[in-house]
């Protein structure tokens, strides 16, 4: 831990001293509320105690507490001071005399009191729960994560039981593979430590942690582990029939989250609407006379892009996403190819030992960099978001001369004079100039990295094949790579090469893995390797990872399948806003323009001749009405929610960010496009 960080810690600690009498006071050391309290912390990994953190939480809690008292206080007797004459009558109850004097006296300064203590309450309330909530925040985040791995976990423990591991070996193997199983790994490193250092037998560690672990489904199959274990029963036939059970368990909580999808693409076509139906009532409140801009003004710039926001939180609630970076590392924590945008490989492990590694990893650089300048386009489809360095800069030069010729406004009156022309420069242009080089260079990054997985299963079915007539892992290897196409065959063709000048066949793996560095690779390659160290017969290890990958290959199916009607919705929603935008620009606002033209040339004689009480005439609701600023405000509200809509159909489809992108770009061209010839 460094200086700084220790300052902090002893800082907090004694922080959480300073408050022990309180928690004291407060609560029961033998509680239920401070035992679930250690329990969230354990299951969050948070090496603090319930008391200590208790402690901590009351601290924030109380300062928060006497800063709202505070402002809550001074906030009050402002008001009072300054927007309310006299005192103030709250019941109106029938007081007379010395007792309506003694409640008048007494009625301001309560009220301040009261005041204070409300926000001092919530403030207090507010550090305390969001302290509090930590723990079960970070607790659910790491069950979500062991269940979306445990299927591939157990399988990999399977396969490894059927290569001939024992129990306590299966343990450490699975306890060893961090950098796939993430927090499943965490879980049994946990049981691995408390054996070595607490001199604990393994089934006292495996019972603990079956408690301990925030996962119900990890839990279970720690107790079912036990008693297979405590009866001696057949470990084999056990992980087999977990493995089954877990893959069955997957696609049924797929089915529910792409049923979950389908509720939230539903709510997002309706609550898509609410925007445009406040426009238009809006819009009518101002021919009324009743001047509304401040409420348009929230409803295009905040209403819309707070919709979306509130979507793509709750659907990151609720879909999985790919958990770990697809990289494979040795256990001092390298990976075999040093991943990295800056990264020059194996040299800088021994730079600074001998001079000739000094200058190795010089021409290294500057041969890195020649090769990225010879063939840029490689470069920013390894790395897409690097392209931005590029297009950023060029976005300020391209608004910078729109600015200095005259073409983008710079005030809101020049836009509601030319929206279209307006937004295009401070919006579409720097839009096109980022998204476009970044939606090109992600989709080809995704289709280069996932190309090898097309036929991962079918391969992984004939290497198995292949090993089981007797072959070498690495002679199964070469035939596969010369009885199948496509990438994938070239990949296992250079990695049979790679062996046979000196590489280690498990450095061959990783280098490869690696280079694509997908997460559902890395669990099938990092099965490989490691039951290829106990044997080169590994037909049943193969026929694992082939089922495996093949479960996975039909839930990523049927989840592309789902998907893409929630994504066509998304769409069609927005195509469908934006027609009736258009159509509200085209008649409704061009009759108003034309109504308050002809009022204006008619020198106002029109309102008085159609008879309307207190000028509400055609003339009189037109010009109560601002054209421009509606005209500007239904393009601004079409093309937010065209990013809106991009974004969280992107998300929807790949659970990514940057996978909609593509939709970034294509949506709002629509809306441009219809704008312009309108």
């Amino acid at each position: 831990m460094s200086t700084e960080n220790s300052v902090e810690q002893f800082g907090a600690d004694s922080f959480s001293d300073a408050f022990y009498p309180l928690y004291k006071t407060l609560f029961d050391e033998e509680g239920d509320f401070t035992a679930s309290i250690e329990k969230k912390l354990a299951q969050a990994r948070m090496p603090q105690t319930a008391e200590m953190y208790l402690s901590q939480a009351l601290a924030i809690g109380v300062v928060a507490g006497l800063l709202l008292w505070l402002v809550g206080t001074l906030g009050v007797f402002m008001v009072f001071e300054l927007f309310v004459e006299g005192t103030p009558i709250l019941l109106g109850l029938p007081l007379t005399g010395e007792t309506l004097a003694l409640v008048n006296a007494v009625k301001v300064p309560a009220l301040i009191l009261v005041g204070g203590v409300v926000f001092g309450a919530v403030g207090f309330g507010a550090g305390f729960g969001a302290l509090l909530g930590v723990p079960y925040m970070k607790a659910g985040e790491r069950k979500r994560n062991i269940n979306v791995l445990l299927s591939d976990a157990t399988s990999f423990m399977y396969a490894l039981s059927v290569g001939g591991l024992n129990q306590l070996e299966i343990l450490e193997a699975i306890a060893q593979a961090d950098d796939t199983y993430g927090e499943v790994s965490m879980e049994f490193k946990a049981i691995i430590r408390e054996t070595q250092y607490f001199d604990t037998d393994y089934r006292t560690a495996i019972q603990n942690q079956s408690e301990r672990t925030p996962s119900d489904e990890l839990s279970q199959f720690l107790t079912d582990m036990l008693s297979i274990v405590n009866s001696g029963g057949n470990m084999t036939q056990f992980l087999e029939d977990q493995k089954n059970k877990q893959m069955r368990t997957s696609k049924q909580e797929q089915e529910t989250i792409l049923e979950t999808l389908e509720l939230f693409g539903e709510m997002f076509m309706t609550l898509s609407l609410f925007p445009l139906l406040l426009l238009i009532i809006l819009v009518i409140m101002s021919m009324m006379g009743q001047s509304q801009t401040q409420l348009l003004y929230v409803t295009v710039y905040g209403l819309i892009p707070l919709i979306g926001g509130a979507f793509l939180v709750m659907i990151s609630t609720v879909v999985q996403d790919e958990v770990g970076d697809g990289y494979l590392r040795e256990e001092n924590g390298r990976t075999r190819d040093d991943e990295g945008l800056f990264s020059l490989g194996l040299v800088e492990r021994y730079t600074g030992e001998y001079s000739v590694f000094d200058r190795v990893k010089s021409r290294e650089g500057t041969y890195e960099t020649m090769q990225m300048l010879r063939r840029p386009h490689i470069f920013f489809r390894d790395h897409p978001l690097t392209v931005l360095f590029i297009t950023l800069p060029a976005t300020l030069v391209f608004v910078a001369f729109a600015v200095l010729g005259g073409w983008a406004p710079l005030s809101v009156e020049a836009m509601k004079d030319a929206p279209v022309r307006g937004t295009f420069f401070w919006l579409y242009l720097p839009l096109y100039v980022n998204c476009v080089p970044l939606a090109f260079f992600h989709e080809w990054n995704v289709r280069h990295r996932n190309s090898i997985m097309g036929k991962l299963s079918e391969n992984l079915r004939k290497l198995s094949s292949a090993n089981d007539t007797g072959m070498t892992l690495l002679e199964s290897i070469k035939s596969v790579s010369e009885t199948s196409t496509g990438r994938l065959a070239d990949e296992l063709d250079t990695m049979h090469a790679k062996v046979n000048y000196g590489t280690s066949l498990k450095d061959a793996l990783y280098e490869f893995n690696n280079k694509y560095h997908v997460p559902r690779l890395a669990r099938t390659v990092k099965l490989i390797a490691k039951a290829q160290e106990a044997s080169s017969q590994i037909t049943a290890v193969l026929s694992t990872a082939a089922q495996a990958s093949e479960n996975q290959d039909d839930i990523a199916r049927d989840r592309k399948s789902r998907t893409r009607m929630q994504v066509v919705i998304i769409v069609m929603t927005f195509l469908t806003l934006l027609a009736v935008m258009a159509i509200l620009k085209v008649r409704f606002l061009g009759e108003i323009a034309g109504l308050a033209e002809s009022t204006a040339g008619g020198g106002g004689s029109s309102a008085a001749a159609s008879g309307a009480p207190g000028g509400l005439g055609g003339g009189g609701l037109a010009e109560n009405v601002d054209v421009p600023l509606l005209d500007m405000l239904f393009f601004h509200a079409v093309t937010f929610q065209a990013i809106v809509s991009g974004i969280v159909a992107g998300y929807i489809r790949d659970v990514s960010i940057l996978a909609g992108v593509k939709f970034l770009v294509v949506l709002p061209t629509f809306a441009l496009l219809v704008f312009l010839f309108i």
